[in-house]
């Protein structure tokens, strides 16, 4: 062969080179982006759905999962924009993936071909190897679902440490949590402790109960075998604590009341599903006062707090929250006025009023100083105050917006709110509204009644310029006073309730 045939094929497989590399290079740019959707990592199981989703060139043809077809978008749906595909696939038994990305392939109308892999990792669980993990911390608890905002998750309720939670799932650092067949919650992944494998899906039998009460507390006790999942709620109309625990099935052959009990009236419960076990505790009085859940042992033992001896102010422990403060600024007006310095002054103010009373007081920061808002949590449930107002300034984008509201999470709690915001209201603030269900952590416990009062809008230029004023400041404190004072007015008008009102119509 000739010097210029040589030189003619090496020219031939140069070109068949770069028109190979061209190809491929150009095959990495048809797709933009691939991703699971959520986008974070995930644990699926049998009948979970796995989706996907991939931008890349319009008109090719896409698959994941080894061949699992993905379907382009109508522009319809994606307001205009071409190249969007989306797929699903439904998890089967016997389906195996160990925290992998997934890989998309698409082929496009020139026969280009292109591969992406996905950000995030994908497993598959085998319902025969169940994932197990405890609850750990003082302040552990579980989430509805994957919702976020800037109050965090709306919170199903708090769990004693050690439970033992059977897992299903994952979204990113959320975690699924099977409590019945047709019930789950999720839990953070900092609350929890993941267990060895091998471990059985916790199921208990429960026990005998024993009702009695001490000189603060009337008692429930059940005994399991493992520290379950449960939830509890405190209903009105009539006032009752229903705990449902889940993994349990009954095996209590008698429930004994013993003398003295002042915050229960009769307790029963039923089976609402083969693993679904509900306490049912019916209280006698209308206004309840306070309870919590805990494990001594494997034993759940729920406290229900008595009334105080004398509705009224004096001899009252009032917990005072002066909401933010140090590193935590909060709110800030037009004039450079922090939310943290107002609440402090507020509440302050609002202990003098108290103290005058005759009520004891106690303050979850006295100074400008940081506190973490569970630390705030974790201090009140040791002083065990009768009752908790937390105080704070509001705010928002639109300056027109102004006045005062309050905020309670539990319905039963609500009529503490109400009081605190119709005292408000009689400053000359214009009423926001009393809001329920507010997932804050200072409304969180279940221990004593609470309520949070924002007492106006520091976005605001008139509400801002009655926040620093020390003497209207004082007028909230007067106000909040009376609030609280016509709460144990109320209260005391509506009786205590069954075994009481029964014992006085008697006397």
């Amino acid at each position: 062969m000739g010097a210029s045939s040589r030189y003619s094929s090496w020219l031939r497989l140069l070109a068949g080179l770069l028109f190979l590399f061209g190809k491929a290079a150009f095959g990495q740019t048809l797709i933009q982006r691939a991703e699971t959707v959520p986008a974070a990592d995930q644990w699926l199981g049998p009948g979970d759905r796995l989706q996907v989703r991939v931008q890349a060139q319009s008109g090719c043809q896409a698959t994941f999962l080894g061949g699992k077809p993905l379907v382009e978008l109508d522009p319809s749906l994606t307001k205009g924009q071409r190249g969007i595909y989306q797929g699903t696939y439904v998890v089967q038994p016997g389906d195996t993936l160990h925290d992998r990305a997934l890989v998309v392939d698409l082929l496009a109308p020139d026969s280009t071909r292109a591969t992406a892999v996905t950000r995030h990792k994908v497993r598959f669980l085998s319902p025969n190897e169940p994932q197990l993990a405890v609850t750990k911390g003082a302040l552990a608890y579980l989430n509805y679902g994957l919702g976020e905002d800037r109050l965090g998750g709306a919170k199903l309720g708090y769990l004693d440490s050690l439970v033992v939670l059977h897992l299903t799932g994952r979204v990113g650092n959320l975690y699924r949590v099977h409590l019945a067949p047709d019930q789950i919650a999720w839990v953070p992944q900092e609350v929890i402790r993941m267990l060895p494998p091998g471990g059985f899906i916790p199921r208990s039998l429960t026990g005998s109960w024993s009702v009695y009460g001490d000189s603060l507390y009337d008692y429930v006790q059940v005994p399991l075998d493992a520290r379950l999942p449960y939830r509890s709620q405190l209903l009105t109309e009539p006032t009752r604590l229903v705990v449902d625990v889940f993994g349990a099935t009954s095996n209590t052959n008698w429930i004994t009341q013993r003398d003295g009990l002042q915050a229960l009236s009769d307790v029963h419960y039923e089976q609402l599903a083969p693993d679904v076990f509900r306490m049912v505790l019916n209280l006698r009085h209308q206004q309840a006062w306070g309870y919590s859940v805990s494990y001594r042992g494997n034993t759940l033992v729920i406290r229900v707090k008595r009334p105080p001896a004398k509705l009224q102010l004096r001899g009252l422990t009032v917990a005072i929250d002066a909401g933010h403060g140090g590193t935590n600024v909060g709110a800030t007006g037009a004039t450079g006025a922090h939310e943290k310095d107002i609440t402090l002054a507020i509440a302050q103010r609002l202990r003098q009023e108290l103290t005058r009373r005759g009520a004891r007081v106690v303050m979850t920061r006295e100074t400008e100083t940081t506190v973490d808002n569970g630390d705030r949590i974790l201090r009140l449930r040791q002083l065990n105050p009768n009752l908790l107002v937390s105080i704070h300034v509001n705010s928002t984008g639109n300056p027109s917006v102004q006045g005062t509201s309050t905020y309670y999470r539990y319905l039963a709690f609500r009529p503490l709110s109400v009081a605190l915001y119709e005292a408000m209201r009689r400053t000359g603030l214009k009423g926001f509204g009393n809001v329920g269900s507010f997932n804050f952590g200072l409304n969180g416990p279940t221990e004593y009644p609470n309520a949070l009062v924002e007492t106006a809008f520091i976005s605001n230029a008139e509400d801002e310029r009655r926040l620093i004023d020390p003497q209207f400041q004082q007028q909230i404190a007067q106000q909040l006073t009376k609030g609280l004072e016509e709460f144990l007015r109320h209260t005391r008008r509506k009786g205590l309730g069954g075994w009481f009102s029964k014992k006085a119509a008697t006397q």
